[in-house]
């Protein structure tokens, strides 16, 4: 399981049980997760940014995003910024059955791409049953019994 660390927000039970997901805006830096079957896939907007600026830590159950966007140096005055700069971060909480010891991280296109696999041990799996060797079951049993001559 992967959460947002937010700060709280009233609003978030009641999208929860309406069953919609949430869409906004993050300044800086948004960010959409999904699950291809063992994996979580965690995708942040980041164009524009020096990929050398960011930053990909985890310290216990926390992941953490840090990333720079700086303004070009020797443009002049400008008329309109909007585009934000500065230094932006994300922090995800980790599930316990989640390995991140094979995270893996790609930034491509203005996009950071983490790849978080689910560890082994969390994985659905079957579960075989042992049973007895007896050949025969209680209805077989039963069978035998009504057709057994009597003396």
């Amino acid at each position: 399981m992967l959460l947002n660390y937010d700060p709280f927000d009233p609003f978030r039970a009641l999208e929860r049980l309406a069953g919609s997901p949430r869409q906004q805006a993050v300044s800086g830096m948004p960010m959409d997760v999904h699950r291809a079957g063992d994996h979580f896939v965690a995708s942040f907007d980041l164009p524009g940014v020096d990929p050398g600026s960011i930053d990909v830590s985890v310290e216990g159950n926390a992941l953490t995003v840090t990333a720079a966007r700086t303004a070009p140096s020797g443009n002049g005055d400008y008329l309109v910024a909007e585009r934000p700069r500065g230094r932006y971060s994300r922090q995800l909480l980790l599930g316990r059955d989640l390995d991140t010891d094979r995270l893996h991280a790609s930034y491509t296109d203005g996009v950071l791409t983490l790849t978080i696999p689910v560890m082994e041990k969390a994985k659905p799996r079957r579960i075989e049953i042992e049973h007895s060797g007896a050949t025969t079951s209680i209805e077989s049993q039963a069978h035998e019994q009504e057709e057994a001559p009597t003396s």
